[in-house]
């Protein structure tokens, strides 16, 4: 798993969403390391972060656990949480699991 920041800390801002990049696997063994990358990117946010997910490859259920619970640490801190490069195998997992709706879209 690959977390790839496009902004620079200090560019933190309301009006540009906060990009994230993953790929890869998330996985039982990246998925402490993401839940620690993410957090410390919300923390940094102020608008929106979009999680590009289109390089991911393959998402198991600590994943889905770990976009959770990022999404109601960005709710509690009045941040949006929209996911990006859905790629079909996402979109399914996350239909079927019912968490398709919970998750915002960016274009």
């Amino acid at each position: 798993m690959t977390v790839t920041n496009a902004m620079k800390p200090h560019e933190a801002s309301t009006l540009k969403p906060t990009l994230i990049h993953l790929s890869g696997d998330i996985d039982i063994f990246t998925t402490a390391q993401l839940r620690q990358r993410l957090l410390d990117a919300l923390s940094r946010t102020t608008g929106t972060l979009v999680l590009d997910l289109s390089q991911v490859t393959f998402c198991g259920a600590g994943g889905l656990g770990v976009l959770l619970g990022v999404q109601a640490r960005a709710r509690a801190l009045g941040v949006t949480l929209a996911l990006t490069g859905i790629p079909p195998f996402m979109t399914r997992l996350l239909r079927i699991t019912g968490l398709s709706p919970h998750f915002a879209r960016a274009a």
